[in-house]
């Protein structure tokens, strides 16, 4: 250990007793329990490797040579109060916290008991809810956003404690809020995670914010085999994050547990105290393979393993204590025992342990205490009457004026955010203006999105609770999972379909999934709106694009689509109210169409998932689509039944993932015909899903083949001509309708 004698701090008073003295703050009994700590994790490693090696385990990956780190952490930082995002290394910090050995056992045998998951993880991915540690996943750096999302959760709850009330009737009653005015949230990752571009993102949140953010590299000079000075220019994370403003920052020793301790204390009382993040840089070893899957002899020649060695905190911290008088040799002696005594009771008791039961697969997937398809989400709307004026008695009261879909979505907004304090709302551009100063002068009038959808909400409801995100789809969606799973419901918005995509490893391994792999212990029911669609002359490739098929194949996530202004209010209500993290889709071309517009509904009025709307009614021909194409297929029907008397009964799906069988199977056991109409390209489409299972379980009620209309296998284009040629039009409908009518 590198204690010098000179250093007051370390030395301590020559006054003060042996017995007394205390190093960077940690009692001689604390450095025997960090000696514990770390010896039983790299012993729970060891018994681990034995148990796959005896196919009793299916997986493992250790975290020995970053002991030292994690015991420091488990010091610096409060169990139950702070919120932890570490990653599979960080074994030692969860056992400091307070997770056991027979907790961690029992996740290497996929136990029905297993507090992380009930099985459904593999071992060292910690999920322990009594200890604020957040379920954690495979992907490389996915958790530092949700990080940096459950820090700014906690500063909102301080700023409006009255937010964290229960409420019934809505997704608060079964979501419980607690948070700490002087909180800290940890994240750790490894040296090769700071390659991913999340990682700057979440910096950069976190540097803008002076959100109090505890990152933690752990650098042990590989990732997997890939060695640091190939991950990181110039070999040293350090020096490329010194630039972010706002930050503490450190560079140490990870293999040293006094040094790490000291150092973690210190950035945890810049971070406790408000002044904003910090970065705590260890280097630490690797003694062995990154997993049991991995041979580390391939790519590490000898005397690299060897020089690592030489620096394994394990031996160093006994040394330590040998050396300071803290434990003699028989006093070591003695604790390993019973680090190995008990570990054997653990394992022991894991192998009896029940497996969980094949009728539990699909249990959490979606909330089990709130169901978006039941009658509590059905109301009635309520529309407001427009009064004649006081002195006119004849004239009667009106109904109000009808209104755009986009109308509708603002209003409800509006509605649910004062309804609602835990309610946030951001995105890029979702502000009226993020230099408050030009909005309080009122030398501007705000912008509200790109297409004026949350126009007013900032100047209504403040900037904290309305705001402007950067420009990074991966930074919105994964620091609002981590919002919502602590609680607060965030309404985020991605300006167009188009650019979803670098947000795609938060919305496909993260945020749906959270409640499912942590066996319900945590849950994160995001809204999350997003302009799609084509049909806009002009708007080619890259603003015109659907694939709604990509996120309905996608277990946990909700995906609804209305096609009206009404339904539009309806659903996304019912959408805020959940407790299921939702895909909100709003076509573009509808937003202030004619079609479909509506008086407001009233604060209450909500559609729930997976109830068709029968549009029209008909007894020739079934007709099942949503979206913009809905406006579409009713023309072309109408059509249809003028020039041949065909009646089409045309089905408006509204909700994609759940959608509504029964009123599918129930239409074409009527017609005995169905045509499924949709924008996203025919090939591998939403639409093929439907059609397979009207064939599959409807074939004897069918007296045509079923048929599909959709658009051409190819990009929408940007001239006017091409995109009519490429999306189904009216007409392309009304000839796929008379077509499968005269089969």
């Amino acid at each position: 250990m590198a204690i010098t004698k000179t250093d007051p701090k370390l030395a301590g008073d020559a006054d003060i007793k042996k017995a007394g003295r205390t190093y960077q703050g940690l009692t001689r009994q604390q450095l025997i329990d960090a000696y514990r700590i770390m010896y039983t994790s790299r012993r729970l490693d060891d018994r681990e490797i034995m148990l796959k090696r005896q196919q009793k385990i299916y997986f493992q990956i250790s975290g020995a040579g970053h002991e030292a780190v994690g015991a420091a952490a488990g010091f610096a930082l409060k169990a139950g109060y702070d919120w932890f995002y570490p990653y599979y290394r960080d074994r030692a910090l969860c056992l400091a916290l307070g997770a056991t050995p027979y907790e961690m056992l029992l996740q290497g045998v996929g136990a029905a008991d297993d507090p992380s998951s009930g099985g459904r993880q593999m071992p060292s991915h910690w999920a322990y809810k009594r200890l604020n540690i957040v379920t954690q996943s495979s992907p490389t750096g996915t958790q530092i956003l949700q990080a940096v999302g459950c820090a700014e959760a906690g500063r909102y709850f301080a700023r409006h404690p009255e937010a964290a009330k229960k409420a019934s009737g809505d997704y608060r009653q079964f979501k419980d809020v607690n948070f700490h005015g002087d909180e800290v949230t940890y994240v750790s990752l490894g040296d090769g995670t700071t390659s991913e571009g999340e990682f700057w993102e979440a910096m950069n949140t976190a540097s803008n914010s002076k959100l109090p953010v505890l990152f933690c590299v752990e650098n042990n000079e590989y990732a997997i085999s890939v060695p640091v000075e190939v991950q990181t220019a110039g070999g040293n994370i350090s020096r490329l994050v010194a630039g972010f403003p706002n930050f503490h920052f450190d560079e140490v020793d990870g293999t040293d547990p006094v040094i790490s301790y000291a150092a973690l204390k210190q950035a945890v009382d810049y971070c406790r105290a408000g002044h904003g993040p910090a970065l705590v840089h260890f280097h630490v070893i690797r003694p062995y393979s990154h997993s049991l899957s991995d041979d580390e002899r391939l790519y590490r020649p000898d005397i690299e393993r060897q020089r690592d060695a030489a620096r394994d905190p394990i031996s160093r911290m006994q040394m330590f204590l040998i050396r300071e008088g803290i434990l003699d040799e028989a006093g070591i002696n003695k604790l390993e025992k019973q680090v190995e005594d008990d570990l054997q009771v653990a394992v022991d008791q894991a192998l009896k342990a029940a497996p969980p039961q094949p009728d539990s697969i699909k249990k959490y997937i979606y909330s089990p205490d709130l169901d978006p398809t039941s009658s509590a989400f059905e109301t009635q709307p309520v529309f407001a009457k427009v009064e004649a004026p006081a002195d006119d008695k004849k004239t009667p009261a009106k109904a109000s004026a009808p209104k755009t879909m986009a109308d509708l979505i603002n209003a409800t907004l509006r509605d649910e955010m004062r309804r609602d304090e835990r309610m946030v709302i951001f995105g890029e551009d979702v502000a009226d203006c993020s230099r408050e100063e030009y909005l309080k002068q009122k030398m501007i009038k705000g912008k509200g999105g790109v297409f004026k959808l949350t126009a007013g909400l900032q100047c209504d409801f403040g900037s904290d609770r309305v705001f402007n995100s950067p420009l990074a789809e991966a930074n919105i969606v994964g620091r609002a999972t981590g919002m919502a799973t602590r609680g607060l419901k965030p309404v985020v918005e991605i300006q167009f379909f188009d650019y979803i995509w670098p947000a795609m490893m938060q919305l496909r391994n993260e945020l749906p999934l959270i409640r499912w792999r942590s066996n319900n212990a945590f849950s994160a029911p995001v809204v999350i709106r997003v302009a799609i669609g084509g049909y806009l002359t002009g708007g080619a490739i890259y603003h015109s694009q659907c694939g709604e098929s990509i996120f309905t194949h996608i277990p946990g996530l909700r995906v609804v689509f209305p096609s009206n202004a009404l339904d539009a209010a309806g659903l996304l209500r019912t959408a805020i109210r959940c407790d299921d993290p939702v895909l909100f889709l709003e076509h573009k071309r509808l937003y202030r169409e004619a079609y479909g517009r509506s008086p407001y509904p009233g604060p209450d009025y909500m559609v729930p998932f997976g109830k068709a709307k029968i549009v029209q009614p008909g007894t020739d021909l079934t007709v099942i689509t949503y979206g913009a194409v809905v406006p579409r297929a009713l023309q072309a029907a109408q059509k249809l039944e003028r020039e041949h008397q065909v009646k089409v009964e045309l089905i408006d799906l509204r909700s994609l993932n759940p959608f509504d069988w029964d009123t599918i199977a129930a239409s074409v056991r009527k017609t005995n015909r169905a045509l499924v109409a949709y924008e996203d390209t025919l090939s591998w489409g939403y639409g093929a899903e439907i059609a397979a299972r009207i064939a599959e379980n409807l074939f004897e009620h069918l007296d045509a083949p079923v048929s599909r209309i959709a658009a051409e296998d190819t990009y929408v284009a940007y001239q006017p001509i091409l995109e009519n040629a490429i999306l189904p039009q009216a007409e392309d409908l009304y000839r796929a309708m008379k077509k499968l009518a005269e089969f």
